[in-house]
């Protein structure tokens, strides 16, 4: 078993600078994940001597306000990388894969948010509390693996390095704000339509309306009726867990939550665990708060885990599937650790 026996970063402090002054750019800065970089970044202090504030031509030529400063937003198509020492990339696959390339190039170490480069073998695939030591070796680029992956590893890594996962059973419940903004609108139009008695407007976003509803797909489905958002938790859990033979089968689902995704997790370990051993590890671990106590209501949910970046475990229990089975429910907000707080980490990482 691969893995066993490795102790993570256990420390990830705020504010950690670069050792020399720097220009950072943050592409895709008016989307939902970019205004959520802004957020992280000046919550954890993260300085630079210039920022570039980079979107696509509709957004060109507007301002945004930063720490108190106006910066004019520039278009993606025509910008000039020269000088950018540290880009922070979420503006889609389509563009990572078309202007990476040119920020590399140019001299930039690129933190990149969508699918992109996630499986490349020559690109690090970083969750900073599980594996910060892949790190050490890259050519420009480190990619944010998906928020779901995020969320269960940062509660799954550590279980993993103590006994060892053979297999995962994953259902998520994914928060419309996962979409986008024209997501989130048409989550709030159909629910106020309800509210009026009114008939909700025809879906756009999705294939079905959103509001009171369950839908179980995320992303396109591949012939075998995978869905593109449960092969990602496969191929990047086995990546950045380092275990090529971890069975993993899931169902993604998207739900009428705005903000935070929940997972329930069945796991078969390699050796026995119990779930106060589980309790007892996970309680020690970087980003997780345990939150285990369903005879008094308390137990993870995505109002509770809205705006904060560790993820909460509960309801850690006995799966009788399994030899050595256990059962957990975990959430996190997938726009902070789930995409924005992670880039910023490996970016504090890259400074020390």
């Amino acid at each position: 078993m691969i893995g066993v026996g490795h102790e993570p970063e256990q420390t990830l402090q705020r504010g950690h600078r670069m050792s020399s002054p720097r220009t950072v750019a943050l592409v895709g800065a008016t989307g939902v994940v970019g205004k959520e970089f802004l957020r992280i970044l000046e919550e954890r202090n993260f300085e630079a001597d210039q920022w570039r504030m980079v979107a696509s031509s509709r957004s060109a030529g507007q301002t945004l306000t930063f720490r108190g400063s106006s910066i004019q937003i520039e278009d993606l198509a025509t910008f000039d990388p020269s000088g950018v020492d540290l880009a922070f990339f979420s503006a889609g696959g389509d563009r990572s894969r078309d202007f990476i390339p040119q920020f590399v190039s140019s001299g930039a170490v690129v933190i990149d948010n969508s699918s992109a480069f996630r499986l490349d073998p020559e690109v690090p695939l970083i969750i900073p509390e599980v594996n910060p030591e892949a790190m050490t070796s890259h050519g420009g680029i480190l990619a944010n693996p998906n928020c779901s992956t995020i969320i269960a590893l940062v509660a799954l890594a550590p279980i993993h390095r103590a006994v060892g996962i053979r297999r995962l059973i994953v259902s998520t419940y994914q928060a419309v704000s996962g979409t986008g903004q024209a997501a989130l609108d048409e989550l709030e139009a159909q629910t106020q339509a309800w509210a009026r008695g009114e008939s909700p407007p025809e879906p756009s976003v999705y294939p079905h309306p959103i509001a009171f509803n369950c839908l179980p797909m995320v992303d396109r489905f591949d012939p075998e009726g995978h869905s593109t958002e449960e092969l990602k938790m496969r191929d990047e859990s086995r990546k950045i867990l380092q275990a090529p033979e971890l069975r993993v089968s899931t169902t993604c689902v998207r739900v009428p939550v705005r903000r935070s995704h929940a997972e329930s997790i069945v796991l078969e370990t390699e050796s026995p665990l119990s779930p106060d051993q589980a309790r007892e590890i996970l309680r020690s671990s970087p980003g997780v708060v345990v939150v285990d106590e369903p005879q008094a209501d308390r137990y993870p949910h995505p109002l509770a885990t809205s705006g904060q970046d560790n993820v909460q475990v509960g309801r850690i229990r006995v799966s009788p599937v399994f030899q050595h089975g256990l059962a957990l429910w975990v959430s996190g907000d997938q726009l902070r650790k789930g995409a924005a707080t992670n880039a910023v980490q490996i970016a504090e990482l890259l400074a020390l």
